[in-house]
């Protein structure tokens, strides 16, 4: 087989990638301050002309030159394609540098430009012909590379040609041709006879990579043609026949690592005759386990699972031979080759966690490891953790937990409350969780007490050892969320233990303004009623300057909780107390995200990226299961123009979902102003201003089983009682602030997207859309005019059904006060999540007021 010569260019690696026929370069042409493209361009022309004819001393020389200038242009986006006919004239030469830097021109503007394609037809099918094999090669890779439509009737030759070439390197460039072909036109190479010549090759062919290609190609050709052919359809099953697979296996020394994972993955679907025949293959491939390269033994693990699964015992002691090969991997390999192997490794554990309970000492982290690497072994350690190695684990836990490196301290916290929701060791294990809230650093108090939450949920009878702890810790101390809503949960459920109880919670009712997580205002509600119901007198001006707040809240959810504790405490406080402090017992076990189904798909799929992303593939490749998008927070991907038409943005295209959905809002309505966003509730008012009730009416609440009068007539007295102040007769909860926005508000699409990178989030909701929306969203366009009526711009759009997502600007009408918006809508589920940025931040809940009514009315009228 003839050596592959390989030869260095001073261009970017975008350019060598195209070399080898893996990149893609961009033809279109970009300014660039530094060169004056036009001027070199017409320079590199004439020199081209000049040397094309030329036979001297020296002209490949400085063809090189000149092809290494057109080559780096190309890659920098300045458009070189005027010099084709030159380039195409100069490729008369025997040097293979210059061949190769020549294809690489061809195939980079031929198909992009089908008319200059033809001028490359002449002389690629000469070189297809060549003395030299390896200009043969790249001459018929090129050929194929071109994939224009009108021109498959210039690669049926040499590709035939190339199927009986002498040399191995042709043939290998041929099989790969075929397949290109098939997508180019299928019915073209199914005419040809093309995969009955494939098949022919990879069966008696003496080169190994020639029958890979071969069998690479003809398994996806057969697949998609299995569809609509029977024949197609057994030629596949006849790939996974014996005498086929036993072919492969014999031939499997002689394959690349490449080739080697291709056959092995085909074995896994062969269903053998016998157990007989499972411990022949078995056997066969038992060096392949010793492999240098993580690919084939992940490969050759997945044989020796799928080949035993009906096999118990034998199945089970496939574990312990994997076991030693595996863990080699993880820590011979690069940082990227352990996370695949642990990510596998994680895998079986779930099915057989005895496994790796004696080698836990592999998975402890390295001070140089990458955080992603002992993220993941933090969940094998925590996986493997037994009831022999649990104080092992948990010490060198509690060793991360001091880390500086944030992150690591925390997952590590994180491992440590798994192990003790898995019941080994809970004594020792809760002992060393309220260590860390002795630490004094925000993140592991965090951290911890999220942890300590779960665990009383679960261990009960820990309550008085935690809350004598936690008590301790000031809520001014603890910022983050998820930690604040625990101690919050922790204040309501063990009211009668923590003295302070009524008056944090108070403190914190009273700050409810400053929370800005619904979360945290949520659980804040149900702990002050909890407290309430055990404490009255104490808890009486907390509840009612809770509900109050709660009853006033923007956000949804907040807003009808608050009116459910209302009127349930207006109807009967028992009630009120079944409802809310019901008699609960331990958790047992805590929900798992992952169904049985969904980890036996995962495992279905060994060896593939559904284990490292722990999914299996069809929750990517169904368009149904990708859900909504996941789009982050940087406008960087974005593409959005500038243009502008009579003050009004036009809608730029976004990418999403694989297709691309331009929307435009050029049209202009006639501009009508924002409608009031009325509310369905009968709920009371607030004044904050009302005074409270006096110490002597505070104790005429004590008894939990008071009936409270039902009467609209009676209703002031329980508002009065709780210091609500609110009227005899409710009234519409209170509205928003008044809003006015400039109808001819203009953001130019760079500020935009500079405004959205520097400003946080003020507000992030979600909300929902009505059918008669999702209705009209079928023409995007209604939803862009709707909100233009509302004085509300779009500045960038994209997606479709069922996601859509829109980028909206609006500017007050007082000042230049601007606000972002970015909305994404699910049509299937009407549902919009809703995330806010504005120069004013105060203004920002009365906007989103405003935004959630029109979005509201949308398809209404």
């Amino acid at each position: 087989m003839a050596k592959r010569l390989h030869f260095s260019l001073p261009f970017s690696s975008t350019a060598r990638a195209e070399s080898n026929g893996t990149g893609n370069s961009n033809s279109n042409p970009k300014s660039n301050p530094n060169v004056d493209s036009k001027g070199e361009v017409s320079d590199l022309k004439m020199q081209l002309r000049q040397l094309a004819g030329s036979r001297a001393p020296g002209t490949d020389d400085s063809k090189r030159e000149l092809f290494k200038k057109v080559i780096s242009y190309m890659t920098i986006g300045i458009d070189v394609s005027s010099v084709f006919s030159e380039m195409v004239m100069c490729s008369a030469t025997s040097d293979i540098v210059l061949k190769k830097m020549c294809y690489l021109y061809v195939g980079n503007y031929a198909r992009y430009n089908p008319d200059l394609s033809l001028l490359t037809i002449n002389f690629l099918q000469r070189d297809c012909k060549d003395e030299d094999p390896m200009i043969r090669g790249l001459a018929l890779r090129s050929l194929c590379t071109l994939r224009v439509a009108n021109l498959v009737e210039y690669l049926v030759g040499p590709l035939g040609s190339g199927l009986k070439d002498g040399n191995s390197y042709v043939r290998m460039v041929a099989a790969v041709g075929v397949l290109k072909l098939y997508h180019i036109s299928s019915s073209t190479c199914m005419d040809a006879d093309f995969p009955v010549t494939l098949k022919h090759l990879m069966l008696n062919d003496p080169d190994a990579q020639v029958v890979a290609n071969c069998l690479c190609a003809l398994q996806e050709i057969w697949s998609l043609e299995a569809t609509a052919s029977e024949e197609a359809s057994r030629e596949r099953e006849v790939l996974l026949s014996k005498p086929v697979i036993y072919y492969l296996l014999n031939r499997i020394k002689e394959f690349s690592e490449w080739a080697q994972c291709i056959v092995l993955e085909l074995l896994s679907k062969y269903a053998p005759a016998d157990s007989n025949e499972i411990f022949d293959i078995m056997n066969l491939l038992e060096d392949r386990l010793q492999h240098a390269n993580g690919a084939v033994v992940l490969a050759t693990v997945k044989v020796f699972l799928q080949l035993t699964l009906s096999m118990t015992d034998t199945h089970q002691q496939v574990y312990e031979r994997i076991k030693a090969p595996l863990l080699t991997q993880v820590s011979s390999g690069s940082p990227e080759q352990s996370y695949a192997v642990i990510s596998h490794l994680h895998l079986l554990v779930m099915r057989a966690p005895i496994l790796f309970s004696t080698n836990y000492k592999h998975f402890y982290c390295q001070y140089n490891e990458p955080f992603y690497v002992k993220k993941l072994k933090l969940e094998m350690l925590t996986a493997v953790a037994n009831e022999s190695n649990t104080y092992e684990i948990v010490t060198e836990l509690c060793e991360y937990a001091a880390n500086v490196d944030i992150p690591m301290a925390r997952e590590s916290i994180r491992a440590v409350g798994k192990i003790a929701l898995q019941q080994y060791d809970v004594n020792a294990i809760v002992d060393r969780l309220l260590q860390f809230l002795e630490m004094e650093k925000d993140y592991v108090t965090a951290e911890t007490l999220v942890l300590v939450k779960d665990l009383l949920r679960k261990y009960p009878q820990w309550s008085h050892d935690c809350i004598a702890v936690v008590g301790n810790i000031s809520s001014k101390n603890v910022q983050e969320p998820k930690a604040k809503a625990a101690l919050i949960w922790m204040l309501g459920e063990y009211a009668q233990d923590m003295q302070d109880a009524p008056y944090v919670l108070e403190s914190l009712a009273e700050n409810w303004d400053d929370e800005h997580s619904a979360e945290v205002r949520l659980h804040l509600l149900t702990a002050v009623l909890k407290c309430f119901l055990r404490r009255p007198p104490e808890t009486q001006k907390a509840l009612g300057a809770a509900l109050a707040a709660g009853l006033s809240d923007f956000h949804q959810d907040v807003h009808d909780r608050a009116l459910f504790y209302y009127r349930l405490l207006q109807y009967k406080v028992s009630v009120a107390e079944r409802v809310v402090n019901p008699p609960k017992q331990a958790v047992s076990v805590f929900a798992d995200t992952q169904s049985s189904e969904i980890k036996d798909r995962i495992f279905d799929e060994f060896n593939s990226l559904a284990v490292v992303y722990q999914k299996p593939s069809y929750m990517f490749t169904d368009k149904e299961h990708r859900g909504p998008f996941a789009f982050s927070e940087e406008l960087g991907n974005l593409s959005i123009g500038a243009e502008s038409a009579e003050n009004i943005v036009s809608a730029q295209r976004v990418e999403a979902n694989d297709q691309d959905l331009l929307l435009s809002t050029s049209e202009k309505e006639e501009s009508r102003g924002p409608s009031n966003n009325g509310s369905a509730y009968s709920a009371p008012s607030y004044d904050s201003s009302a005074p409270l009730v006096d110490s002597h009416a505070q104790s005429e609440l004590v008894s939990l089983d008071q009936t409270l009068p039902q009467a609209p007539q009676a209703s002031s007295a329980f508002d009065d009682l709780l210091g609500l102040g609110f009227a005899v007769t409710p009234t519409p909860a209170a509205s928003p602030p008044p809003l006015r926005l400039n109808a001819k508000a203009v953001l130019d699409p760079n500020t935009f997207q500079q405004k959205w990178r520097q400003l946080p989030v003020s507000v992030s909701q979600e909300g929902s859309i009505t059918p008669q929306g999702v209705a009209a969203l079928t023409t995007p366009q209604a939803l862009l005019r709707h909100m233009q009526g509302h004085f509300i711009h779009c500045i960038a759009s994209g997606g479709q059904a069922p996601n859509f997502k829109f980028f909206f600007f609006a500017q007050k009408a007082e000042e230049s006060s601007t606000f972002l918006v970015e909305c994404i809508i699910n049509s299937s589920s009407c549902k919009v999540q809703i995330k806010i940025k504005a120069d004013d931040q105060g203004t920002s809940h009365a906007f989103v007021a405003l935004f959630q009514s029109a979005l509201s009315s949308f398809g209404m009228s």
